[in-house]
């Protein structure tokens, strides 16, 4: 859990420790509020390989050493 007891997916807790707000991912992937919500907080959601590629490459961005495996069982 995080903040105000939200449950939170390695990427959300990830995304909370630098600072990022979900809302940068919405602009840098082109994802919906909906499945960037969902990647944040749902730990049963697997997001598609696109999504995860997108998000990935937004990640980079931050950090460069960012891999997929970090966040999902690929």
């Amino acid at each position: 859990m995080f903040g105000l007891g939200k449950t939170r997916t390695k990427l959300g807790k990830w995304i909370d420790k630098r600072g990022i707000k979900q809302e940068w991912l919405v602009n840098k992937t082109k994802l919906s509020r909906n499945t960037i919500s969902w990647v944040c907080s749902d730990t049963n959601y697997t997001p598609g390989l696109r999504s995860v590629q997108k998000i990935t490459k937004a990640l980079r961005e931050v950090d460069p050493s960012v891999r997929a495996d970090q966040f999902w069982d690929l």
